[in-house]
């Protein structure tokens, strides 16, 4: 029998799932079908009793739903817990589990360009959904001081209430960063700019965008412009889901240069959700 996965959202014409699981599950002759599914509040309950009922065998969750969806569930893993946001669903041992592979997600995206992150200083740009996941990978690679900034001022105040260690600063405000992420949504449209002092702080530091859709946003030409080192969040994207393909299905899948060319014919993306997400 069939076995059914979904991305969620609101919006969801953007994500690239679809297409990234698909193309595993042919290549690997498994028996299943992602699909992605437009979702409001109100039909959270529903869906994750249909993985119950094993109508459903597993979601990946993007916005705004990765903190919506927790009180639904039985059991989060230890990472989900500490983040607070869940981008996996599944069902083990009679219980409907939430993981979060955004953490992996992005941690792999920098280990595997052998970016050293030990003693360094990162500044990430917002507060939203994706943030405590790049705070936790920061932190497992050992960077040395982690500082945020974000336009309201107020959201930032209460992720600190979580992650009492990082240093908030004003927006706009430059210090001398190694490693600079912006992890909001500007840069999906092309006037975007975020504005900042790139010529004081970009050469040779490094710099990375969650968003992969437009492949290059102002913040990372600029970035480039000044002598920065630039990647965008498209690999993070494809790294979580290949974490969530091995708790649904138990393989590994490659990540081949298909699923690294992969491309969305019109719409945008942020890795993270969304966030190099989903």
């Amino acid at each position: 029998m069939k076995k059914n996965f979904l991305v969620i959202g609101n919006p969801i014409d953007h994500s690239l799932s679809p297409k990234l699981h698909n193309y595993w599950i042919k290549k690997y002759k498994i028996d299943a079908v992602y699909e992605k599914k437009l979702l409001n509040n109100n039909e959270i309950k529903d869906l994750i009793f249909n993985i119950r009922e094993e109508k459903i065998c597993g979601i990946n969750v993007t916005v705004p739903f990765k903190k919506t969806v927790i009180p639904f569930l039985d059991e989060l893993s230890e990472e989900a817990k500490i983040s607070q946001s869940v981008n996996t669903i599944y069902k083990k041992d009679n219980k409907i589990i939430g993981e979060n592979t955004d953490i992996e997600g992005f941690k792999f995206s920098i280990e595997k360009i052998k970016l050293k992150t030990k003693n360094k200083k990162a500044l990430i740009l917002g507060a939203g959904g994706v943030v405590p996941s790049i705070i936790i990978a920061l932190k497992k690679m050992q960077i040395k001081k982690i500082y945020l900034s974000n336009r309201t001022e107020l959201k930032a105040i209460e992720l600190k209430r979580n992650f009492p260690e990082i240093e908030i600063i004003k927006w706009g405000e430059t210090l001398d960063f190694d490693i600079i992420i912006n992890a909001t949504s500007i840069g999906l449209k092309e006037e975007d700019e975020i504005n900042i002092n790139y010529q004081q702080i970009s050469k040779n530091k490094f710099f990375y965008d969650v968003i992969y859709n437009p492949p290059e946003t102002n913040f990372l030409k600029n970035a480039k412009k000044y002598g920065g080192i630039t990647k965008n969040g498209k690999m993070m994207f494809i790294y979580q889901a290949q974490k969530a393909f091995f708790i649904w299905h138990k393989v590994v899948p490659e990540v081949d240069n298909e699923i690294i060319n992969l491309e969305h014919s019109t719409t945008i993306g942020i890795a993270t959700s969304n966030t190099a997400e989903n």
